[in-house]
């Protein structure tokens, strides 16, 4: 028996991965964030499964329900929205897993930010502009921020930053980075990534709170750089003439060349 953490995904069905549809597929129990996870997955359940939602659900519920599947030597389908590896409450389930000597596994899912930048047809690291993307978040009810770990810190980098979560402290936000990234700093805010209702918010840090309304909650991304509108970036060298690499040695002095273009005159 094996609980089988799944990535589902930002929201579109479709963007569940095959391994992911295939566990779904194999498991006679599944347990999914209803708040999140779209009821379309759960069409790749086999027939007779125990689907339970676990919104409503404390943690030692969840932890009842896959020790009951354990016991009955069950696979379970842990379903949770987007990737598991940031703000999924994975990794507590884990460590009662651990402690309980009950086997695991985890496959990745499409990451919300990736999917707000797929629907701003957009790359989040441009040859000098920026290349990192910083994924954070405010602080709020669920958890605490560690104190270094301030949007005031951040954008000291000038990197691109994915703010989770906190759409509610838009004020804050704005607060925070303008200082820094001044106020014709381009956002964009998208609500509901890839969901049928997606809707996203283009503007400026000293503007944006003006552009949207209290319809836009708890799953509105905020991307905030000058990558956001940025024409004027550096090409990549990876495809450039003249640029030596494994896969296109330049010269046969070239430590990426085979023997056969050493050969060569």
């Amino acid at each position: 028996m094996t609980v089988h953490f799944i990535g589902a995904g930002p929201g579109a069905p479709d963007l569940l991965t095959l391994r992911g549809r295939d566990l779904i597929a194999a498991c006679p129990v599944c347990l999914y964030a209803g708040s999140l996870v779209p009821e379309q997955i759960l069409e790749h359940c086999p027939p007779g499964a125990r689907v339970i939602n676990t919104a409503p659900l404390s943690l030692d519920e969840i932890l009842h329900e896959i020790q009951t599947a354990h016991a009955q030597g069950l696979d379970v389908a842990r379903l949770h929205s987007g990737d598991l590896s940031v703000w999924s409450a994975m990794g507590e389930q884990l460590r009662r897993l651990r402690e309980l000597d009950i086997p695991y596994s985890i496959t990745p899912g499409v990451p919300s930010f990736a999917a707000a930048a797929a629907t701003l047809g957009q790359e989040l690291t441009l040859p000098g502009v920026a290349q990192s993307v910083v994924l954070t978040r405010t602080p709020g009810r669920a958890s605490a921020m560690p104190s270094e770990e301030t949007l005031a810190n951040f954008a000291r980098t000038g990197a691109t930053l994915a703010i989770h979560l906190s759409i509610h402290n838009l004020a804050q936000v704005v607060e925070s980075l303008t200082p820094y990234y001044g106020e014709q700093c381009p956002v964009a805010i998208v609500w509901r990534a890839s969901w049928p209702d997606e809707r996203v918010v283009r503007g400026r840090l000293g503007s944006i709170e003006g552009l949207i309304d209290d319809t836009m909650q708890r799953t509105a991304l905020i991307l905030v750089g000058p990558v956001l509108e940025s024409e004027d970036f550096d090409e990549s060298s990876l495809y450039a003439e003249g640029y030596d690499r494994r896969f296109r040695p330049q010269s046969a002095d070239s430590p990426f060349a085979t023997p056969t273009d050493k050969s060569e005159p």
